[in-house]
């Protein structure tokens, strides 16, 4: 009974890391991985190297030592094998696995989901586009990333805040205004203005606010930007079905309740503040950046960074512990300082994840972006042109860190080869089954599931939990859509071998149990990315 109560309550990963916990010393990590190839086991372990270092003898010597105690544990492995120079190796039993399907059934909706011990209050913030024209392709990839870390922060039991910070303030917004009164052909074009349709169509629209603030163009843009922002949550909200929880504005939440000068008390009051030639620079040299930064300018101006700066404390006296901020790719000299800041704040957590350049492709033809100049196609526009479900998988597809080429002609195509298509079309696979099937036992004997590709559908669904544990580390979403992928592979490939429907009625029970079980862990997985879950295609 023993490992059916820790299947019901533990991944298949965890499971192994406890049976090596109780046969290796204390102090010593039992690091558990997946191996590559599935020749080289269901999960292995490299910590007879960390044993034979500490207590001495080959790695292979203690892995062989390991090994033997772990045979004796027949209910949990099919067999342990160590292979040269001294890895470990495990292949899981049978039924172990067939355990973990009972368990996806019980568990339903709650499967791979944990409560976190103890729970951290996390802030997500995300896309945070200046309010100076139209969403980015690049806004839309850091907008689905940050959309999907925040569902698996929650899944894994975290209160979570997702959070637009909106620089509605100081001299972009000013440029905003100018550039606006550019269009509206109140003041002379300039090289360093904005440029685009949507300023000349709201300069048009709203020619007697510009020409009442022609010689105000801070409030002449702000009242713009509050409009483009407007229109950029239509956008978020309504088609990409991105939800905020808080919409954070520089100038009423920072700037007006004091918190830049409040973090320049506190800098001062650290001791990294410092004056030269008239400028107010605080000491980020001392964590690592390249040289220090200025918080004032020589004129006593805040900058960016003071207000970002005061944005991280304000976010610390909210209760927050840990901070996940998602940039663009012109961000990379930014990373450095704001972290800074978040450790002079108080700030335990605070990781920035910089999202690399998205090039949209469509055979050979390219079109640049360029906000300032007007000439991109916008985050609205692809939406337009793309299933949303297509443009979120594809945007997720790639890690973060990577450059992302759009394929626009293969997220249209409804095929095979379109690979939300092909994971959507599995889901509606398993749906049909079950509909053919008509009812089953409530709790079938699940022995009947034997054949390699039965357990090969069974592992691959096991590895659920940890795929959302893992995300919840480190951050990398990408690794749910190679799981989808990889899930959806598996099952079509069992549902081309095993039959369900006709067979004798103790393995049509199981194997309806495990397409349910299927059914469920990708239902549970399209919550998470954010695609939708069709019934038929």
């Amino acid at each position: 009974m023993f490992f059916f109560f820790m299947c019901f309550n533990s991944s298949m990963r965890e499971i192994v890391r406890q049976a090596l916990a109780e046969i290796v010393p204390e102090g010593i990590d039992s690091n558990v991985t997946v191996p590559d190839h599935e020749a080289h086991g269901e999960y292995s372990t490299n910590v007879a190297f960390a044993l034979a270092k500490r207590e001495g003898g080959s790695p292979e010597k203690r892995a062989e030592e390991l090994a033997a105690k772990l045979r004796e544990r027949g209910t949990l492995f099919r067999e342990v094998r160590v292979e040269k120079p001294g890895h470990l190796n495990f292949w899981l039993a049978p039924d172990l696995l067939r355990a973990e399907v009972a368990s996806i059934l019980a568990e339903g909706v709650r499967y791979g989901r944990r409560k976190a011990a103890p729970p951290k209050k996390i802030q997500v913030e995300f896309i945070s586009a200046n309010p100076t024209g139209p969403l980015t392709l690049a806004n839309g990839r850091g907008g689905f990333l940050g959309d999907v870390i925040a569902n698996i922060l929650e899944a894994q039991g975290h209160e979570v805040e997702r959070e637009y910070y909106v620089n509605d303030t100081g001299n972009q917004v000013v440029t905003l205004g100018k550039s606006i009164l550019a269009a509206a052909g109140l003041i002379p074009q300039e090289e360093t203005f904005y440029k685009g349709d949507y300023l000349k169509e709201w300069a048009l629209a709203h020619r007697s606010e510009a020409t009442f603030y022609k010689d105000d163009p801070h409030a002449l843009g702000r009242i713009a930007a509050r409009d483009f922002l407007h229109v950029t949550k239509s956008v978020i909200e309504g088609k990409a079905n991105i939800l905020f929880n808080r919409y954070t504005s520089e100038f009423d939440d920072i700037h007006a309740k004091g918190y830049a000068e409040k973090v320049l008390a506190l800098f001062r009051l650290k001791g990294t503040v410092y004056e030269k030639d008239g400028a107010t620079w605080l000491r980020t040299t001392e964590f690592g950046d390249d040289k220090d930064r200025v918080l004032k300018t020589k004129d006593g101006v805040p900058t960016y960074f003071l207000a970002d700066a005061g944005h991280y404390l304000e976010t610390v006296e909210r209760g927050f512990t840990t901070k996940v901020n998602i940039l663009g790719p012109d961000h990379y000299g930014y990373v450095a300082r704001i972290q800074a800041a978040a450790k002079l704040v108080g700030l335990a957590d605070s990781t920035v994840i910089i999202t690399q350049a998205v090039r949209l492709v469509e055979g050979d033809a390219e079109v640049k972006m360029s906000k300032r100049k007007g000439t991109f196609i916008t985050f609205n526009e692809l939406l337009a042109s793309v299933p949303p479900d297509a443009a979120r998988f594809f945007f997720l597809m790639i890690s973060a860190d990577s450059h992302l080429d759009f394929d626009l002609s293969l997220a249209k195509e409804r095929s095979m080869k379109n690979p939300v298509y092909y994971v959507e079309y599995a889901y509606v696979r398993a749906t049909n089954i079950l509909k053919n099937a008509g009812a089953g036992p409530a709790a079938p004997d699940l022995s009947p599931l034997s054949t390699p590709d039965d357990l090969r559908l069974i592992r691959t669904l096991a590895r659920f939990p940890e795929a959302l544990e893992d995300t919840a580390a480190d951050y990398r979403a990408h690794r749910l859509t190679r799981y989808a992928m990889d899930l959806a592979r598996t099952f079509h490939d069992w549902y081309e071998k095993e039959r369900v429907v006709g067979e004798v009625p103790a393995v049509f029970a199981a194997r309806r149990a495990l397409v349910l079980a299927t059914h469920s862990v990708l239902g549970n997985l399209f919550s998470l990315i954010g695609i939708s879950a069709p019934e038929e295609m």
